[in-house]
């Protein structure tokens, strides 16, 4: 049933394959599956594994932006030399 040693066949994939393969999909694209031009029509006639999709498509850009440095805002650095310098008023 597949067509290389790494996929199912597109065209033949069951719900089952898919989940099988899930987590390839998203190690070997962009993160996002939705996307992916292999998997548009599955997606489309399967709307459980879609809505799936979107799901993990969503935690997985929650968590990213975990990851992603963040600076402090103005009022914190503000802060911060206030304190400064009323512990040395030099």
């Amino acid at each position: 049933m597949t067509k290389n040693s790494d996929f199912p066949d597109f065209d033949y994939m069951t719900p089952s394959d898919f989940e099988k393969y899930l987590p390839d999909f998203f190690a070997n694209g962009d993160g996002h599956v939705s996307t992916d031009p292999r998997l548009q029509t599955f997606l489309k006639n399967n709307p459980d594994c879609a809505a799936l999709v979107r799901d993990l498509e969503a935690i997985a850009d929650q968590a990213r932006k975990l990851f992603e440095p963040t600076e402090p805002s103005d009022a914190v650095w503000s802060n911060i030399q206030n304190k400064l310098k009323q512990e040395n008023p030099r």
